[in-house]
């Protein structure tokens, strides 16, 4: 019926949670692209069946799951090690979603958490990804961003409304900063893909292209139009980090400019 994908490496932190929430009933396959700590391990004392795959980017890396880990059942969700899938979604699925024919990727919603606080208001909800996809006919494809996990647009989309926890940052500026040059990098030089599925947030960002001004208003965005305020602190917080992610794209971009 279902299996669960998780894309890992050094999810030693993460990885304990995200397995305990996922009923004993689903399958769970770890594709690990390399970890040094204790990832493999913990997932090896699950019964997770593990495959190895050096990292070629998270779309290649979903479609090596999809085709090349021996998986069976019609559907896949895909999860990763910092989210946590309530109950009520897997209830939502087997009521009648698991027998649907008429859908082949089903977006999930997210709420995000900052250092464990719930953040109601600043990343600028609806955030929609690509996550519960029916194994034969769903194939994922590069978009604009480094995060590249759109799907291409001949699949049927469906819209959950019940979203899954990401609990994507505990504290660890220097780590989420390296690891975010790196997407910043990414999405200077992607482009979107030709017949992906773009969201309306996706569409935006392609037409605003890389001006400076992008910098600005991705702070206004988060704090003052989407009511990041009200989140206090960790609203200010994530609007500062994305700011700072946003002024790391423009940088690069115009340096990848000057050089030529």
């Amino acid at each position: 019926m279902l299996t669960i994908v998780i894309l890992t490496k050094n999810e030693q932190a993460n990885l304990p949670g995200c397995l305990a929430a996922i009923p004993e009933r689903y399958p769970v396959v770890i594709v690990d692209s390399g970890s040094t700590d204790d990832t493999v391990a913990i997932a090896v004392s699950r019964d997770c069946r593990i495959y190895t795959n050096p990292w070629p980017g998270f779309a290649e890396q979903r479609n090596f799951a999809i085709r090349q880990c021996g998986i069976n059942t019609r559907w896949i969700l895909f999860v990763d090690a910092d989210e946590i899938y309530p109950q009520a979604f897997y209830d939502w699925f087997e009521s009648g979603m698991a027998d649907a024919d008429s859908t082949d990727v089903w977006m999930v919603p997210s709420i995000l958490y900052l250092r464990g606080k719930r953040l109601n208001y600043a990343p600028g909800y609806p955030i929609y990804h690509p996550r519960l996809v029916r194994r034969a006919t769903a194939r994922f494809v590069r978009n604009h961003t480094g995060h590249g996990e759109a799907v291409v647009n001949a699949c049927r989309i469906g819209y959950s409304a019940i979203p899954y926890e990401h609990y994507f940052y505990h504290g660890e500026i220097i780590e989420w900063m390296h690891k975010h040059i790196g997407k910043a990098a990414q999405e200077v030089q992607l482009q979107p893909t030709a017949g992906a599925v773009m969201t309306t947030r996706g569409r935006l960002s392609v037409l605003l292209g890389r001006s400076w001004l992008r910098i600005i208003a991705r702070f206004l965005y988060h704090f003052v139009f989407r009511g990041g305020f009200l989140d206090g602190v960790a609203g200010l917080e994530f609007a500062l980090m994305f700011t700072w992610y946003e002024a790391t794209i423009y940088l690069q971009a115009k340096a990848g400019i000057q050089a030529r």
